[in-house]
């Protein structure tokens, strides 16, 4: 019987920070790493993951993070972007906005087609494709363990946690380490570069564009952290009137929505106060958390439970994969109109569509970092990722479990 080493929270993150900066300084001496837009909490993330799979086979003994105060740094994230959204943003995002929808939908379809042929080539039940597809890859690990019990309902499935579980892993793993890569061939190839490279101080600001260290002091830091804090606090209101209205959503969802609401409401009526939206201080607090948030997603990995699945799993994730990246090379980046920002959100994309929304951001983070700002991919694909999808991910997953 395997025996679980207990990871207290105060050294969860504090290893969180130490997995983050041993990640920057790799990606720092190791140029194929910055090449192809791996993200610094993805390097260290998923090596402290390898280690901690050598303690498991090793030594018999399953490493558990205590995880609440990761979560913190993902709703402080999305309040920050939040926060830095302009009305003329959510404007320009509309067209953009509606493709995604679209183009979400028709991938939530696709893996779970490409999930039921492969649990059928594999024995398994047809209704499992779903957690070979949408419910663990778009939808992630919290959909995973959701719909695993209708799915071991209605086809008396054992094991149907774990394989979801192992699968969204997986595809975690490789939601980090495809958008990159995708990003650059489509940049390179199409000689790309942003339309306004004079954005502000935004997320994923390349390190040579950032403002000088004397535009952030402890008054510009206490301004920016109490309007987190504010859009936090309507968040937290926003998702109780959600929840009592029959509705469920990620919490950094509403927080998002607050973060854009205050912002907007701020400059409209007071447009001679301090600013915090697009300042430097901003955009660090904002990649300091999404740093942190990533760095103990991916350190907290059981990858493990991969391995349980053998040929089935490689298979199967080969041919998502697969599927994905094409579906942005040749599907998602020209709908979008081949331009800078398409190529954002194809990195984007390919990391939520394989793995979580963190992910996807993270990727998008690394991208733009090096090759120049994209605000509104920032706001557009957090919208879509956690606000459509769960909704449009739960009616599919429901017509086929019930098939």
């Amino acid at each position: 019987m395997t025996m679980a080493l207990i990871i207290p929270e105060f050294l969860t993150v504090t290893l969180g920070f130490a997995v983050f900066l041993l990640g920057a300084r790799l990606n720092a001496q190791v140029e194929i790493l910055r090449r192809f837009n791996i993200p610094e909490p993805v390097t260290g993330g998923l090596l402290a993951a390898l280690v901690v799979l050598v303690i498991y086979l090793g030594f018999g003994r399953a490493v558990e993070f205590e995880m609440a105060s990761r979560d913190f740094f993902l709703v402080l994230f999305f309040a920050g972007i939040g926060l830095n959204a302009r009305l003329s943003d959510l404007i320009a995002g509309g067209k953009p906005l509606l493709i995604l929808l679209v183009l979400t939908l028709m991938t939530i379809i696709a893996q779970n087609i490409i999930g039921a042929a492969g649990a059928v080539l594999f024995g398994y039940p047809a209704q499992a494709g779903v957690l070979f597809g949408s419910a663990s890859l778009i939808g992630g690990h919290g959909t995973a363990i959701a719909w695993a019990p209708d799915v071991a309902a209605a086809t008396g499935l054992a094991g149907a946690t774990e394989l979801g579980v192992a699968v969204a892993t997986l595809g975690l793993v490789l939601a980090a380490l495809v958008g990159g890569p995708v990003a650059r061939i489509l940049i390179t190839r199409n000689n790309l570069a942003p339309a306004r490279p004079d954005e502000g101080a935004t997320v994923g600001l390349p390190d040579e564009d950032r403002a000088p260290a004397a535009q952030i002091d402890h008054l510009s830091l206490m301004r920016v952290m109490l309007y987190l804090n504010l859009a936090i606090i309507l968040g937290y209101a926003g998702s109780a009137l959600i929840e009592a209205a029959g509705l469920k959503l990620p919490l950094f969802v509403p927080c998002l929505i607050a973060g854009i609401l205050i912002a907007n409401i701020r400059s409209f009526m007071f447009p001679k106060a301090a600013a915090v939206s697009r300042t430097p201080a901003l955009a660090l607090v904002s990649e300091f958390s999404l740093g942190a948030f990533l760095a103990m997603s991916l350190m907290a990995l059981q990858l493990w439970t991969i391995a349980e699945l053998g040929l089935a799993i490689v298979v199967i994730m080969t041919a998502q994969t697969s599927f994905a990246v094409a579906f942005v090379l040749y599907v998602l980046f020209p709908m979008l109109g081949s331009g800078y920002r398409a190529a954002v959100l194809a990195a984007g994309f390919g990391g939520f569509a394989l793995g979580a929304t963190p992910t996807a951001i993270a990727n998008m983070t690394a991208v733009t970092k090096r090759y120049g700002p994209s605000p509104i991919a920032f706001v557009v694909l957090p919208l879509v990722s956690a606000f459509f999808v769960d909704i449009a991910n739960a009616i599919v997953i429901q017509m086929i479990v019930n098939f």
